[in-house]
């Protein structure tokens, strides 16, 4: 038996706060005989500091992380699963949630599902395992921005530091080096209109980027053989 309830609160009227939880952020808790687990979707694109429009599907850095840090003091939480399907977004944001995601002492698992555009990539591998079921596709691509750009020296010099803080998060993160993944950034016969590459879930194993190809019950095993290997050492 398993009984799914919003963390940090009882499911008072029969599974409305948790629905209610699902609607707003894409998450659930489920207590299991393995232990408690929380699920939180990292979808759409990821919000930054300016507001998308009505009609994107976002997930927003402002809710991901205080609801981070929650979860990694929360005794009723013992591990995280992260599932993600993500287009892209605010780099800075994205790197933010990803270097939280890296810094939790908790149990977590990510599962690249539909995709992991851009910075997408960093928080798939900030999760302690990272699994990519076979139809994931991630594009990896050099730091852009969108709208007017100052074409000054000092622009140019933010953009390679910035793209650099990327390289070195998954490179640091997976098992990829930093040369092959600044390679995969700069392909030029992979994409249609830009330079970067597309892989998949197979290919971003065999590359280093990602851990492991698997779907839901691969993810949910490895979390609760990491719940049960912290809990035999408290």
């Amino acid at each position: 038996m398993t009984e799914t309830t919003n963390p940090g609160q009882p499911d008072r009227d029969g599974g409305n706060e948790t629905s209610q939880s699902i609607l707003d952020f894409g998450s659930a808790m489920t207590r299991t005989a393995h232990g408690s687990v929380y699920c939180l979707t990292i979808i759409g694109q990821i919000e930054g500091h300016m507001t998308a429009s009505n009609s994107t599907k976002t997930t927003k850095y402002e809710h991901v992380l205080p609801l981070l840090a929650k979860l990694e003091e929360s005794e009723e939480v013992d591990g995280v699963l992260f599932l993600l399907n993500t287009v892209g977004g605010d780099v800075e944001a994205g790197l933010a949630i990803a270097e939280l995601i890296a810094g939790m002492t908790k149990p977590t698992v990510s599962i690249v599902l539909g995709g992991s555009h851009s910075i997408g990539v960093p928080l798939a591998v900030a999760a302690r395992r990272s699994f990519a079921v076979p139809s994931a596709a991630m594009t990896i691509h050099p730091v852009r921005m969108s709208g007017t750009v100052i074409a000054a020296p000092q622009t140019y010099n933010y953009f390679q530091r910035l793209q650099e803080r990327i390289v070195a998060f998954v490179s640091g993160h997976s098992h990829i080096s930093p040369e092959r993944f600044q390679s995969l950034m700069l392909q030029k016969d992979d994409m249609a209109a830009d330079v970067g590459s597309v892989v998949y879930g197979e290919e971003a194993v065999q590359l280093g980027i990602i851990d492991q190809v698997g779907g839901l019950s691969d993810g949910l095993a490895c979390l609760y053989r990491q719940i049960g290997e912290r809990k035999g050492t408290n």
